[in-house]
């Protein structure tokens, strides 16, 4: 009888499928396991929309977290309901007529967001569009190469991949130093 796997065991598992770096695994299962600490060890199965949203409100009230360290909570705990916990309701799709099952409703998704970010009290424009952006330039920073972030994205062109290599180039400025400066 093969023992059944633990959830950050899974996450973990899956992590790795999706080719991410070693610290996006351990800070990926460290805000998940936070997120079900916060919740008094309650399954994710069983938490939704109120409990994401109370957890990254109380992250960025409370411990004043940052917004980049918020995109990264809140990438985590997508990646447990997109990939993990899909919902149990087969849907049909209004244009190609296939019966399949959904993660998440993009209005939904854009709306939870929204308010997560008022709530938070940020006063920049938070969007899933902006997770993506986050997304590739942390691949960047990981030393991903160029190629594969663009098919992770799916950019046809690799040029629209490139616009995020100005984004990582400004950020390792700041890092430099030169010989004199030691």
């Amino acid at each position: 009888m093969q023992k059944k796997k633990k959830l950050l065991d899974i996450v973990r598992d899956k992590i790795r499928f999706k080719h991410y770096s070693y610290s996006t695994e351990k800070t990926y299962a460290h805000w998940i396991k936070h997120y079900i600490l916060f919740h008094n060890k309650k399954h994710p199965v069983e938490m939704g929309k109120d409990e994401i949203e109370s957890f990254l409100t109380f992250l960025a009230t409370k411990k004043r977290v940052s917004p980049t360290t918020q995109n990264q909570v809140f990438a985590a705990i997508f990646l447990i309901w997109q990939y993990l916990f899909p919902m149990a309701k087969i849907s049909k799709d209004p244009r190609s007529g296939v019966k399949r099952r959904h993660h998440i409703l993009e209005k939904t998704l854009g709306c939870n967001i929204k308010i997560a970010a008022q709530k938070a009290n940020s006063y920049k424009r938070v969007t899933s569009h902006i997770f993506r952006h986050s997304y590739a330039t942390h691949l960047l920073q990981a030393g991903i190469d160029l190629r594969s972030i663009q098919e992770f994205l799916g950019h046809k062109s690799v040029e629209t991949t490139m616009i995020y290599t100005h984004v990582v180039a400004e950020m390792n400025k700041i890092k430099l130093l030169s010989p004199l400066d030691f």
